[in-house]
């Protein structure tokens, strides 16, 4: 008999909508399951039972209504909400002490599309402080835990979203990425995660992100439900700093994950240059399994012919650490207290303080350079491969310990493929498909054209139908 947790989220929707299963008695079961195990996987900061139940009681009488309106994409499903984002009469802590006790007055817009589409919000997801590392160990909550070993991190900074999906805590998640945020905790959890084009799902009004590295997408157990979470998601308002290209006239996100691919051009590139960043054998070999696969699937794939300096050498580290600070100094804080933020925080707020507006904007134009040039490079190439992370899963408290300026030199060692997309502001997805002989996920990561989700979801459920990945459990995590 099919467990509830083994329903991936299109098909939980789905058998809700024909009534045969209750919006009642899926919340119930995963409330059931956080409340067992959460304590294990630190995937919540906050679990929002009496209020879950109750939206999952008022679409249950929606549901069996003899003459229902039409039912929304998600009627009934429930989800987790990353605290990052605000959710209505809910608390919100941005991971950080600071705000402990603060209740959201309104939904984010992100959040809004999902309640309008019929989600039932389980609670919210453990996240840093203000999301600024890839790991996701702050002062208010324990750390969020790998399902797939609790020694190791979850990874950040949506690794209470994505150990929450790998746990079997939620069906799927709604996670954010401002340098590789959806993308790292899915490779190390064995997921999917899909950062969207940038402009493709609004900020507003909530996100002070002016250089458009940051936006919402899903972390999913399947191709086809983050297709249907970026059909729900998407939203651009009047007023928004960036558009993403429209979609395809007549079509979803999710019809491009039904479709076949077609033969595709695949660039590929697996070093740092000349930062020496070296790069795990494990992950290498993922990499190579990756080629292949593409390969015997019909794909053209051959190297990309650019010096990788354009986005890897030079001043890159450098520029978009500029740009980290800024961002990472833009949620508000009383001066009084900053001293109760975490170590990491203080500093990039420090150093924030003290770069010129002119060498912010110098910095944000280099980096637009090295970009252009990539872009240029990869422009003959459908979508581009390159490993997610340089390393496999690392230990818990694995960045902490030795002060901020070594926890941010072992973050850029760990994560440096994923932020390059967030300055382009192109899609780019983690695809998990290989496990470490040590039984850890390994994921890879393609990246498309900008506006190219369609593709980069049509390659991705071919790789998913050759190699399948949902089937993987965490063991230990069974009902």
């Amino acid at each position: 008999m099919t467990r509830i947790r083994e329903l991936p989220l299109h098909r939980l929707a789905a058998l809700v909508r024909s009534r045969d299963l209750s919006p009642v008695e899926v919340t119930e079961y995963y409330l059931a399951r956080i409340r067992r195990l959460d304590d294990c996987s630190g995937a919540y900061i906050s679990v929002l039972e009496e209020s879950a139940l109750e939206q999952a009681r008022k679409w249950e009488k929606r549901v069996v209504s003899d003459t229902p309106d039409p039912l929304p994409a998600l009627a009934g499903v429930p989800l987790p909400i990353k605290d990052l984002d605000t959710l209505a009469g809910a608390p919100v802590t941005f991971g950080s002490r600071l705000y402990t006790g603060l209740v959201a007055p309104a939904d984010s817009v992100m959040v809004g599309r999902l309640r309008a589409a019929g989600a039932v919000f389980l609670g919210k997801t453990n996240t840093p402080e203000f999301g600024s590392t890839c790991h996701t160990e702050n002062a208010i909550a324990p750390p969020t835990r790998n399902p797939w070993d609790t020694r190791l991190s979850a990874g950040g900074s949506s690794g209470g979203a994505a150990a929450a999906v790998a746990a079997g805590l939620a069906p799927a998640a709604q996670g954010s990425d401002g340098g590789g945020s959806i993308r790292i905790p899915a490779s190390v959890c064995g997921l999917f995660g899909l950062k969207p084009t940038r402009g493709r799902i609004s900020g507003a009004p909530d996100r002070a992100d002016l250089f458009g590295l940051s936006t919402a997408g899903p972390i999913t157990r399947t191709v086809l439900d983050a297709a249907l979470l970026l059909d729900v998601m998407t939203v651009g308002l009047p007023g928004d700093a960036y558009a993403a290209p429209p979609p395809e006239p007549g079509t979803t996100f999710a019809d491009h994950a039904r479709r076949e691919p077609g033969r595709l051009r695949v660039g590929r590139f697996a070093d740092t240059g000349s930062t020496g960043i070296p790069v795990h054998p494990d992950v290498l070999e993922a990499y190579e399994r990756a080629t292949r696969l593409l390969l015997d699937l019909g794909h053209e794939v051959e190297e990309v012919r650019t010096p990788v300096d354009a986005h890897f050498g030079g001043a890159y580290a450098r520029d978009f650490q500029y740009l980290w600070e800024a961002v990472s100094a833009a949620t508000p804080v009383d001066p009084a207290r900053e001293h109760e933020l975490t170590p990491i925080n203080r500093w990039l707020r420090e150093r924030a303080r003290a770069t010129s507006a002119p060498d912010l904007v110098t910095a944000w134009a280099r980096l637009q350079r090295g970009v252009r040039s990539l872009l240029t490079a990869t422009e003959p190439y459908d979508a581009v491969l390159s490993p997610t992370l340089a390393l496999p899963p690392v230990p818990v408290g694995h960045f902490t310990g030795d002060g901020p300026e070594t926890e941010f030199r072992r973050m850029t060692e760990f994560t440096p493929f994923t932020s390059v997309y967030n300055v382009s502001g192109q899609p780019s997805v983690n695809v998990p498909l290989h496990w470490s002989p040590a039984g850890v996920p390994i994921g890879v990561m393609l990246t498309g054209r900008t506006g190219g989700e369609g593709t980069l979801l049509s390659l991705s459920a071919q790789l998913e139908q050759a190699r399948p990945w949902a089937h993987r459990v965490p063991p230990g995590w069974e009902d």
